[in-house]
C-alpha cells in the first residue's frame, strides 16, 4: 500500500492506532489477502485497499453493526485518492460494506477480501471457522491450523 495513502488514514481515521482493528490488523488482512490471491486469482490493489479500509470507520473495538458500510462511504467520499478503475472500486465498495454478514458470493475478489478478515479473527480469541471461508486454501489453513502459511504475523 502506498506510504502517502496510509498516512491520510492515520489522519483520517480514528482506529488506525487500535490494538484490535487498526494499522496492525490491517497489515495481517493484506498480507492474507495477498496470499490467498495467488490461488483465487484475485485483484490484488483490490485487496489492499479494503484491507486498509474495511475497518478504519468503526466507532469501538465491540458491537459496531454499521461500521462496514461507514468504511464503504468513506472510500467513496475519497474517491479521488483511489487508484482503482470503476469495476474494480465497485467490489471494493461491496467488500467492505459486507465484510461483517458471512455471505460469500460469485466474485473471487470479494470472497478474498472476506477470507483475509476472518483468517485474523484469532486475534480477538475467536477460531477461524472453514464454514465461514470461501477459498479452498483458506479453508485448509483453517482446518488445518496451518496460519504460518500465510507469513510471519505483522
Amino acid at each position: 500500500m502506498d506510504h502517502k495513502f496510509i498516512e491520510f488514514l492515520e489522519r483520517k481515521s480514528p482506529f488506525f492506532h487500535s490494538s484490535i482493528h487498526g494499522i496492525k490488523h490491517w497489515k495481517t488482512v493484506e498480507r492474507n489477502g495477498l496470499y490467498l490471491s495467488k490461488f483465487t486469482g484475485a485483484d490484488r490493489s483490490v485487496i489492499s485497499y479494503f484491507a486498509y479500509l474495511h475497518d478504519c470507520m468503526r466507532q469501538n473495538d465491540q458491537i459496531d453493526p454499521d461500521h462496514g458500510l461507514r468504511g464503504a462511504k468513506f472510500a467513496q467520499e475519497h474517491r479521488s485518492l483511489i487508484d482503482l478503475d470503476d469495476d474494480q472500486f465497485e467490489k471494493l465498495y461491496f467488500a467492505c460494506e459486507t465484510h461483517t454478514e458471512g455471505e460469500s458470493t460469485v466474485c473471487e475478489t470479494i470472497n478474498t477480501c472476506l477470507d483475509a478478515d476472518r483468517l485474523d479473527i484469532g486475534r480477538v480469541g475467536f477460531i477461524v471457522d472453514p464454514f465461514y471461508l470461501s477459498s479452498s486454501e483458506a479453508k485448509r489453513i483453517a482446518e488445518e491450523k496451518d496460519f504460518q502459511a500465510l507469513g510471519s504475523k505483522i
